[in-house]
């Protein structure tokens, strides 16, 4: 496994971000990293996600900074230029998966099928981001999808419905790298404001993982 991928893995959390304004960007990874979230996935789904990457990267290098939502080349191009750790599709597109690779960007495509899986296990790819969790039918799902796959120790990142009432049975399951955190600090509390229900937030599922 990767070095960052064993370093995500300690932390078990990944705080999924869509920032809309440049202002809040200080504010929450302040209010992150004082909570004890290092590890974020930063959604390129806003006009501002790459300058608010690129100021993370400079502001922030006790952050693991991830980019979501890599659709096209170009993104994977700012990924690489731009230095993140790592970065995830919600989807499984070759093209895609095949320029991440070529240029050793570590790179997490989305999967809900064995096909997907599959085609990610055609690309090395071996840590995958598992989305939309909830909605495909959650942890047991996911057992049963990997089962034919189990002698290849595949690991993946859950997203999609997860949030403090139902993150536990991820956490306990050895299939789970780190589970992906939208609800830790979403959209609508970062643009109010709300740093002190973001903090608490962060320390509900911090307690949970001690």
């Amino acid at each position: 496994m990767h070095e960052v991928f064993k370093k995500i893995k300690k932390h078990r959390v990944i705080a999924v971000l869509e920032i809309d304004s440049l202002e809040n960007v200080t504010p929450v990874c302040e209010t992150l990293l004082s909570s004890g979230i290092s590890v974020i996935e930063l959604a390129l789904r806003t006009e501002v996600a790459q300058k608010a990457t690129e100021q993370i990267i400079k502001n922030f290098p006790q952050i693991i900074v991830g980019l979501g939502t890599v659709l096209n080349e170009d993104q994977v191009k700012f990924a690489i230029d731009s230095g993140v750790s790592f970065a995830v599709a919600p989807g499984c597109n070759p093209k895609i998966i095949d320029l991440a690779k070529k240029n050793n960007l570590l790179f997490s495509p989305g999967i809900c099928s064995p096909t997907d899986i599959e085609i990610s296990l055609d690309y090395g790819c071996n840590v995958l981001k598992f989305f939309p969790a909830e909605n495909s039918g959650g942890i047991k799902y996911l057992n049963s999808i990997n089962n034919p796959y189990k002698h290849l120790n595949l690991n993946y990142i859950p997203l999609g419905g997860i949030n403090i009432s139902n993150v536990k049975k991820y956490l306990d399951s050895n299939l789970i790298l780190a589970v992906g955190g939208s609800w830790l600090a979403p959209k609508h509390l970062i643009n109010s404001k709300k740093w002190k229900l973001i903090s608490s937030n962060c320390k509900e599922i911090n307690n949970l993982i001690l």
